[in-house]
Order: C-alpha cells, then sequence, then structure tokens
C-alpha cells in the first residue's frame, strides 16, 4: 500500500518494503518523489528524512522536469526518428508487407495502403522490440556470467519511471522500450544495473562498487542516458 505525505508543498508516495534502509527517488517525466521505507519505519521517521532531503528533492525534480521531450511522433514521411543514439528520416512506401529496414540516414518504414498513424507507430515499436531484444539478451548473459548469478530471461516493456527493474527471485529483468533509442552503451549499462540487483538489492556501497569495478564510466553514461531526450508516454 502506497501512503502519500507532503513536505514543504511536495508530494511524497512512500511504499514500505521489506528492505532495511530507506531510499529517496525522484522520477521523470513529472518529478514524481517516492520513499521506499523499512516496514518498521514510522510514518514521523519518514517526515523528518523527507524534511532533511527537500532541498535535494527540489534540485532533482527541477532537473527532471527540464529535461529535453520529444514532441510525439507522427510517423510522416521525412520525420526524425533515434535509433541507437543517431538520428534517421523515416521514409514510407506502400507494400503488401510492412516491414522495416534501417538505411545509412533514413528509416525505411513499408507499410500496406490506408495504413495511418497507429498502424506505423506498432509497426516501428515492434522493430525496436526485436532490435532491442537482439542486442540486450547477450549483454545480459555477459553480465550475469560475469556476476556469477543465475539468469533466466527478460521482457521489455514501455515504462514511464524507470529504464528497467529486476526480480531477482525470479532472476528475471525488465527493460524500457525506450533504451532502443540510446547509444548502445546506454543498455550495457542498464544491464550490468540490473544483473547487479541480484547480488545486491538496493544501491548501496557495495553495488556502486561492483559497477565501479565492472564499468568504470558508469555515471557518465548514466548521466547520458538520464539527460538525453525523452519520449511524451501517454
Amino acid at each position: 500500500m502506497v501512503h502519500e505525505i507532503v513536505i514543504g508543498g511536495v508530494s511524497i508516495d512512500v511504499l514500505f518494503k521489506d528492505i532495511k534502509n530507506v531510499h529517496l527517488s525522484v522520477y521523470p517525466p513529472t518529478g514524481r518523489v517516492r520513499v521506499s521505507a523499512p516496514v518498521h519505519m514510522t510514518i514521523e521517521s519518514i517526515r523528518l528524512f523527507a524534511a532533511a532531503k527537500i532541498g535535494w528533492i527540489r534540485r532533482h525534480q527541477g532537473n527532471v522536469r527540464s529535461q529535453a521531450r520529444e514532441s510525439p511522433r507522427e510517423y510522416i514521411e521525412r520525420e526524425s526518428h533515434r535509433v541507437w543514439g543517431n538520428r534517421y528520416l523515416l521514409r514510407i512506401r506502400e507494400a503488401a508487407r510492412a516491414e522495416v529496414a534501417l538505411g545509412h540516414h533514413t528509416l525505411e518504414l513499408s507499410v500496406p495502403k490506408g495504413s495511418n498513424a497507429d498502424d506505423r507507430r506498432r509497426i516501428v515499436d515492434e522493430w525496436y522490440r526485436a532490435e532491442l531484444r537482439e542486442r540486450a539478451g547477450p549483454l545480459l548473459d555477459k553480465w550475469a556470467k560475469q556476476l556469477g548469478v543465475s539468469f533466466s530471461g527478460f521482457t521489455i516493456q514501455r515504462m514511464k519511471t524507470k529504464w528497467g527493474s529486476s526480480s531477482p527471485d525470479r532472476h528475471m529483468v525488465r527493460l524500457n522500450l525506450e533504451l532502443a533509442k540510446f547509444p548502445p552503451g546506454c543498455l550495457d549499462y542498464v544491464a550490468l544495473h540490473e544483473i547487479a540487483h541480484f547480488v545486491v538489492p538496493n544501491h548501496n556501497e557495495r553495488f556502486r562498487s561492483i559497477l565501479d569495478s565492472n564499468m568504470p564510466g558508469w555515471r557518465n553514461t548514466r548521466d547520458l542516458l538520464n539527460e538525453g531526450p525523452l519520449a511524451e508516454i501517454d
């Protein structure tokens, strides 16, 4: 059950979990704030914790809300689309079978006659999904072997507030479809981040040391990912 508290005019969701330490997060695209707290922690203690962090919260909300946004895609001729960190112009042609192909500077979309924007979006999204699945599998396997953990598989979906999540008990990872629009190094970082949670469930010093030893430049990659343009997700 999620509780809500208000500190200095800032609404904060509070979620009690079976964890040892309290965690504070500010999520894009709206700057939503969440505190994950141990089940034994009182609401009053959480209020005091959040009040002490209110300056940090407001700074991060400002950063999140000022982050660049992509205007909604219309899937029309010569519209710009991102694939693995690069921009491509959409080229559309009628064909009996729907398919997507990546050219040097173009994203070639073949669609049946009479297709509309929703049809085109679904076709392109499925292509993004296939691209992400092809690249993500080997990366997740690599990091699972590197960290000596068991990994069963992963799913892909649109997520508003996370680039990925993990379920160590089920040995599963979930990835945000939007990752296919960012440079491949961002996917590699998210893969390591989520597999590292199989070893350490939170973001403590031990967790960060795992990232440091396996990907020394992970902070730069994280910043590139979090500062990049976000899609407008309904």
